[in-house]
């Protein structure tokens, strides 16, 4: 059978948008709980009618968590689809009057619109047409709503790793390549904070008996970005330096906060035990270090592969020619990746600016994400 056309999601195209304004303007940072579980309730109002098992992932701190389920043509709610999306923005309450929801120029703007209140979108309309149009998948289909995916999905990483890791498709709903690729692979994710500790004394009169922390820190961000092997597509980034207290004191204490990204374990593995073995340089100097790989690499693995093939050919029904790429960017996807399941990953909308205050959504290229969506769920099982 062949998917709902692009055309029919092309008609709904006032009513999406509507929804997603809508969504833009209940700004959901990722600390502001009472922000978030207001994004959460609009959420769970929205998915109402299309009658799924709603189970609310209670957390004191963040966003509750939620998890909408479908049972599958055999009852069961386990494996099938998992679609992976996230409520939370990077933007601070307020950020909405600085870049309000407007159109212009054929894109759509506001804060998060694209990462990700379009994704959210995404998924309910197409999930409301294949109720609509009669097209519901055979598969079980469990949509993850996460709170917390910009500060590292810390309270909904065992719901992701559990639904994630037993998925026979995991659809994560992240932006596309700006060319409208999905993402096909991505780079490890991980952090380090290394503080240099010395002796402080008065810069003028007691100078000899000081042990300065930044120049030990100095040091040692050289040794930091030396590891940076791009061959290999690994980074480094020193990205924030804090130390000192006065310029007439020598300074005790000297902290970087460090980035890294790397395409295998075991380049993690190498990155992690040479900035665990730091070794400070000026005598009397002392380092601390924390952190270490926090999203685990995605490589483009054959179940992946494979999966992409499949959407592919999916695609070609509704006359769109689906590409594929990879990123130094970290999703929900990377925590699912060493579990070897099928994962699609970039299944969001088209746009740019994400994360800042121009973020912006293509909206000619809406209907057509939508309606690759809900072609992927309809016609997986014969694909």
């Amino acid at each position: 059978m062949s998917p709902i056309p692009i055309s029919y999601f092309e008609t709904l195209r006032p009513e999406m948008l509507a929804q997603l304004a809508a969504f833009v303007s209940i700004e959901s940072p990722s600390l502001d709980k009472p922000a978030l579980d207001r994004m959460g309730a609009a959420l769970r109002a929205s998915l109402q009618p299309l009658g799924a098992q709603v189970r609310i992932d209670e957390q004191a701190e963040t966003g509750n968590n939620i998890v909408a389920a479908w049972p599958g043509a055999n009852g069961s709610t386990q494996g099938g689809f998992v679609i992976m999306c996230h409520f939370d923005t990077v933007h601070p309450v307020g950020m909405l009057a600085e870049n309000p929801v407007r159109m212009a120029d054929g894109l759509m703007y506001g804060p998060g619109i694209i990462d990700m209140k379009g994704s959210l979108t995404q998924v309910l309309f197409a999930l409301r047409a294949l109720r609509e149009q009669q097209r519901w998948p055979a598969w079980p289909v469990t949509l993850l709503l996460t709170s917390d995916e910009e500060v590292g999905s810390n309270s909904s990483r065992p719901l992701i790793t559990s639904l994630g890791s037993a998925a026979g498709l995991v659809l994560c709903m992240e932006p596309a390549l700006p060319d409208g690729a999905l993402k096909t692979a991505r780079k490890g994710i991980g952090g380090f904070t290394v503080t240099a500790h010395g002796r402080a004394a008065h810069a003028g009169a007691d100078h000899a008996n000081g042990v300065n922390a930044i120049a030990e820190m100095a040091r040692q961000v050289l040794a930091l970005q030396a590891l940076t092997d791009y061959p290999r597509g690994t980074t480094v980034s020193t990205g924030i330096v804090r130390g000192g207290t006065r310029s007439n004191v020598v300074p005790d204490e000297c902290t970087v906060e460090v980035d890294f990204r790397v395409e295998t374990e075991a380049e993690g593995a190498r990155v992690t035990a040479a900035v665990n073995g730091l070794q400070p340089q000026l005598k009397g100097a002392r380092l601390e270090v924390s952190g270490g790989l926090e999203r685990p690499p995605m490589p483009r693995s054959s179940a992946i592969g494979a999966a992409f093939e499949r959407a592919r050919r999916i695609a070609q029904a509704l006359q769109l020619e689906l590409r594929e790429g990879s990123t130094g960017g970290g999703s929900d996807a990377n925590l699912v990746a060493p579990y070897g399941v099928a994962i699609l990953d970039g299944l969001g909308p088209l746009g740019g600016g994400a994360h800042t205050r121009t973020e912006a959504l293509r909206v000619e290229q809406f209907a057509p994400r939508v309606a690759l969506l809900a072609a992927i769920l309809s016609e997986w099982d014969g694909g």
